[in-house]
């Protein structure tokens, strides 16, 4: 048996039992603060193509349902890490956080907050949000899934004749790191990319218009932006280009560029950062903290807790991919006393 489905039915009996239940009211649990992270809120069928990033509405709604009927106390970000610095913490402590700031928080995940009346953190990442098309890498993946099962030769695309083989989840992430690297070597602009998002749609017969029309894989555009921080949404820090470079200078100025751009969309302060993929480096400390970020949140699942580094705070990456029980069990804090395989995003300097 795998390990998540012992974990699963151990969770399961755990609930039967109220041991989740007496975990939660722990004073244990209550030293700690759990922090959610979402990154889409499918329009069409983003769900079903990449169930690691994206659940449905309906599935966002049950989720925010969960937090109710599991008692959490759900707050503001910025307050959250102070109170954890505190320990101050109210029982069951929980943030929400999205990552990215894609068009679809806009369209389908805010009006599902708003409606339970959280507080939320968007880590906004801004190149993409100003030249506003189908963010690249990710377009690609999705069209490559898209024309599965099509037939397609390569030489374009990659550089190297042959047809590309979309069998298989392997064989596409293969090929999509392929034509990615094909667009780097060649120094394709932005522009350049964005035609040829088009031009392998084409080849596969996929809809690239129907991506386009719903601003499906775009991000939130700065009107959009403002729009929300005049609603009371947090929008934080994620660099320019989701880039973290290993060069200071390059560091520093993906996170100047991303914070003046937030400034220009109303946001007065961002001093809390999100690792662009969950990647860090023991490098990136310091420059974050002569930078003025306070906070700073990884990939790395856990719940944060006395001890730990204010920018190095663990995350549940929530998904479609997380079962209910799995979800509830991070929320009483429980999973984080199970054995689980590690998945630490740390860079090599």
């Amino acid at each position: 048996m795998q390990l998540k489905s012992i974990k699963v039915a151990l969770l399961k009996h755990c609930k039967r039992m109220g041991i989740l239940s007496a975990v939660g009211r722990s004073s244990w649990r209550t030293r700690r603060l759990l922090i959610l992270g979402y990154h889409g809120v499918s329009q069409v069928d983003e769900h079903i193509w990449n169930p690691a990033l994206y659940m449905s509405q309906d599935a966002l709604r049950h989720r925010m349902e969960l937090l109710i009927r599991n008692d959490c106390s759900v707050l503001p970000l910025a307050e959250a890490v102070a109170r954890l610095e505190r320990n101050d913490l109210p029982p069951r402590a929980i943030t929400i956080t999205f990552d990215d700031g894609c068009y679809d928080f806009f369209t389908r995940a805010y009006s599902i907050i708003r409606e339970f009346g959280f507080p939320v953190t968007v880590y906004q990442t801004s190149y993409y949000s100003s030249f506003n098309r189908p963010v690249f890498d990710v377009a690609c993946s999705y069209v490559l899934w898209k024309g599965a099962g099509k037939n397609v030769d390569g030489q374009r695309f990659t550089g190297a004749p042959g047809p590309l083989d979309l069998s298989t989840e392997e064989s596409r992430a293969s090929v999509c790191l392929r034509i990615r690297q094909a667009a780097h070597r060649d120094g394709l602009s932005a522009l350049e990319k964005d035609q040829l998002i088009d031009q392998l749609a084409a080849s596969l017969e996929v809809d690239s218009g129907l991506m386009r029309r719903k601003r499906i894989l775009h991000l939130m555009t700065p009107d959009e932006l403002k729009q929300l921080v005049e609603k009371g949404v947090d929008v934080q820090l994620h660099t320019h280009r989701h880039h973290m470079s290993r060069d200071r200078d390059l560091f520093v100025r993906e996170i100047v560029d991303n914070r003046n751009f937030l400034a220009a969309v109303g946001q007065s302060s961002a001093n809390h950062f999100c690792y662009p993929s969950g990647t860090y480096a023991e490098c990136f400390l310091p420059w974050l903290s002569e930078l003025g970020v306070q906070s700073a949140t990884t990939c790395d699942p856990g719940l944060a807790g006395p001890k730990t580094r204010m920018l190095l705070l663990p995350r549940l990456v929530d998904s479609s991919a997380v079962s209910d029980v799995e979800f509830e069990g991070w929320l009483s804090g429980m999973s984080q006393l199970l054995p689980r395989r590690p998945v630490r995003r740390e860079v090599t300097v």
